[in-house]
């Protein structure tokens, strides 16, 4: 017998989990349905945890700069729980020409930084004075021409911390278009950010923003969303289709239907079943694979005090970058070690991941120790390679933002939410599942809301 809910969601990860919350909270009254194709939910998200080490598979943390999220936090009760790291205490890394240069967090300090020659640090204001160029490019192009060049290592980090990306590939409307809108509304990006803090006035918070986690890593997220939730694990969809004003969703276990149907899959896995309502410009977009070496040293290591670094393309370094865990996080190595995780691979160097373990790990302890002064061998070492990749907001992605927007115009009760669509980060996933969340509880879709600014933090 067919089963009838009033909303499916598809998908359980951070997405799917997130809009169930919502709607729970907005439209109590609703039924909702979950649908995971695998064991558990959580999607990307999920934590490590061997010989007293506690690390990430996924994501390390997420801001306390977006409201959705921090609603998630309140409802839950979460918020007691939550370890900070907040970046005003924390110091960040760049490295640059071969060794560790601190990012400076305060204006002062940029004068002095030497990460942009005096020539840069002056080209910087030509954004003042350069016109807006309508026109969608690369991250690189757009940040050169406005700011200069001197300044693309430092994007190129940004880029590489966020989406282990390549700042020549990834599209500036898809990835910053609130930046966008501001450039374009003021003439410049400068001018538009200092009017944009003079309207805010008092409201603007002047402390930089913390990183959160939990005790048990970020799995305490998710154990706490899917409390309560109708979650069919093991029931992959495939095949969805409207008729009559419902939507059919054909399961492995059967079929099942409701008047609204969430598409809460990362992008490529929601195309394979959307593409049979509407063919998409692409059958998949880019995506970037990364391992985490996960490195466990006595605390005898001299590790730089902070988050960790990040290395731009130019320093020619094996590892993306390291976080330096224990330092952000307690109780995330065994009393006297440290623990630190490094990134490899990412959008320019796939073929990294083809290398067996040991010698990822051989390799990235060879380029750490040429930062800083590390015990001969490692205490513990793992290689975790997560199954999910990293979308990426190439050039064609502004296409794909246009034809989702044109299925859910066409197809009442359709709503695309999922990793990769608006973004990678937590905070985006919450943000575009609470948007569809409540133009379900409002009985259909308002108005669009404008881009946020989203500030860039390394």
């Amino acid at each position: 017998m067919e089963k009838i809910s009033d909303v499916i969601i598809i998908g359980a990860g951070i997405s799917g989990l997130a809009a169930a919350h919502f709607l729970k909270k907005l439209a109590p009254s609703l039924e909702v349905m979950l649908l995971e194709a695998s064991g558990r939910a959580g999607g990307a998200i999920q934590s490590f945890h061997q010989d007293g080490f506690l690390a990430e598979w996924g994501p390390h943390g997420f801001l306390d700069n977006a409201e959705e999220s921090r609603e998630i936090l309140e409802d839950t009760g979460l918020y007691s729980e939550a370890q900070q790291a907040p970046l005003g205490d924390f110091h960040r890394y760049v490295c640059h020409r071969g060794r560790l240069v601190q990012i400076p967090q305060k204006p002062k300090k940029i004068l002095f930084t030497p990460l942009l020659p005096f020539w840069g640090k002056l080209r910087v204001l030509g954004d003042l004075w350069i016109k807006p160029d309508p026109k969608d490019q690369t991250l690189g192009q757009w940040a050169g021409r406005r700011f200069g060049r001197s300044v693309l290592p430092l994007i190129d980090a940004a880029v590489t911390g966020s989406y282990s990306g390549d700042y020549n590939l990834l599209s500036i409307d898809s990835v910053m278009p609130g930046l966008r809108k501001l450039e374009c509304e003021h003439g410049s990006v400068i001018r538009g950010i200092i009017r944009k803090m003079k309207e805010k006035k008092g409201s603007l918070k002047k402390r930089l923003p913390a990183m959160n986690n939990f005790p048990q890593g970020l799995d305490r997220l998710v154990e706490v969303l899917e409390q309560g939730k109708n979650i069919a694990f093991a029931s992959g969809v495939t095949a969805l289709s409207g008729e009559k004003g419902s939507w059919r969703v054909t399961t492995a276990k059967g079929l099942l239907s409701a008047k609204n149907v969430v598409m809460a899959l990362p992008v490529n896995s929601g195309l394979k079943i959307l593409s049979a309502i509407k063919q998409p410009p692409l059958a998949q977009i880019p995506v970037s694979r990364i391992c985490n070496v996960v490195l466990g040293f006595a605390d005898s290591a001299k590790v730089p005090y902070g988050f960790g670094y990040l290395a731009p393309e130019c320093e020619k370094r094996f590892t993306l970058g390291v976080l330096f865990s224990s330092h952000m996080f307690p109780n995330r190595a065994p009393a006297g070690k440290v623990l630190m995780e490094a990134l490899v691979g990412g959008r320019r160097h796939p073929e990294r991941l083809e290398l067996a373990d040991e010698e990822i790990i051989s390799s990235v302890c060879r380029d750490i120790r040429q930062l800083m002064e590390l015990p001969e061998k490692p205490l513990f070492a793992k290689v975790l390679r997560p199954a999910s990749a990293v979308p990426q907001l190439e050039m064609d992605h502004p296409k794909m933002l246009a034809y989702r927007a044109g299925l859910e115009q066409e197809n009442t009760g359709l709503y695309i939410c999922g990793f990769g669509w608006d973004g990678v980060g937590i905070n985006d996933m919450v943000k575009s599942a609470r948007k569809a969340a409540m133009a379900i509880s409002a009985g259909g879709r308002g108005e669009e809301a404008a881009a946020a600014v989203k500030p860039v933090y390394f």
